[in-house]
């Protein structure tokens, strides 16, 4: 497994260094304002303070006119960082870990951390009042990639319980990210693993039941965070740190903010969701404590992460914290 995910990591570091070029930092708008190229893994409510920050004009307040592009993946937000395409990705920690495993000189450094918990949610056929973990066993669960945060989540939940994710349950990882929920729908699997909408969506259709939520089973762990190039940091530190000024003030919103105003402030972000299910949404992600109260990534958090990596086999050995994250741009911005 761990030769596999590496292998593919390692074919994204080969194409990213063959179509590298240059970033965007130098580049101003009409305005006078730095352009930023932002390319986010997933385009969800799971990220609200970034939204906010993006809505409530926080950027622009930092000087800059932030691009955001979804990469659908976080292989791709990667490869967007490493050829220059983006200036800074927003992803799982973990894919920084797996391109400095991979060799590369000018690794992919973090600098912000976003989200404490995981962001996905277990859904049942039927509703299940006292749900535990080892009803699992026996059953066909739709999962997420071999190699990703959300599945070793899900593996790391099931191990704390006693489960084993290979003999005690099926889990199947053969259908793409965005594309469970449809299948669950549709009659495959007895549990499906989803993010929102999905979850809630499902729901609504009454096709299923969110019946445990994996953030608050898992316990903190450093989900996603903003990263790049170590060259980028080196040469833009004030861009860095506009930008990180500018996600903390997010964070201090949603810190001070009901779910409702939460959900008004990044509504226009999410158009083909009525404002009803986003409320429902960002009030699930805020009982769970969901963000964190700054955007420092603490060793601790990092020392989980890999933890995790390893139990799931697809790291050996631990990466060195200091190389790997850098927190003087979030300490500054929470000052």
């Amino acid at each position: 497994m761990k030769k596999r995910i590496l292998s593919c990591f390692l074919c994204v570091l080969s194409v990213a260094f063959l179509l590298a070029g240059c970033g965007n930092a130098d580049a101003t708008d009409a305005e006078g304002k730095t352009k930023v190229v932002l390319n986010e893994v997933a385009h969800s409510i799971f990220y609200a303070p970034m939204y906010v920050a993006l809505e409530e004009g926080y950027f622009a307040e930092e000087g800059l006119d932030v691009t955001l592009v979804t990469g659908f993946g976080a292989d791709k937000t990667m490869t967007a960082v490493l050829t220059g395409e983006a200036d800074i990705g927003f992803m799982g920690s973990e894919s920084t870990v797996y391109t400095y495993v991979g060799g590369t000189s000018d690794y992919v450094v973090n600098f912000a951390q976003l989200t404490q918990r995981a962001g996905n949610f277990l859904v049942a056929r039927e509703p299940i009042t006292d749900f535990s973990w080892d009803m699992l066993k026996g059953k066909n669960v739709l999962g997420g990639r071999a190699g990703g945060m959300p599945q070793m989540v899900f593996e790391y939940i099931l191990q704390k319980n006693n489960i084993d994710p290979k003999a005690d349950l099926t889990i199947d990882q053969s259908i793409d990210f965005g594309s469970t929920a449809a299948a669950f729908s549709g009659g495959q699997g007895d549990f499906t693993v989803e993010f929102e909408p999905h979850a809630t969506a499902l729901e609504e259709k009454g096709d299923g039941y969110v019946v445990a939520s994996l953030g608050e089973d898992s316990g903190y762990v450093p989900y996603t965070s903003f990263s790049a190039k170590k060259s980028y940091l080196e040469s833009n530190p004030e861009v860095v740190q506009a930008f990180t000024n500018a996600l903390q003030k997010g964070m201090d919103y949603v810190g001070t903010h009901t779910p409702s105003e939460i959900a008004k402030a990044i509504a226009p972000q999410f158009k083909e969701t009525d404002l009803d299910t986003i409320t429902t949404i960002v009030d699930r992600y805020y009982k769970q404590d969901t963000w964190k109260e700054n955007l420092v990534f603490e060793e601790d958090a990092f020392r989980l992460l890999q933890n995790i990596l390893m139990d799931s086999k697809v790291l050996e050995k631990e990466v060195p914290y200091e190389e790997l994250v850098n927190t003087d741009f979030a300490k500054k911005a929470a000052e």
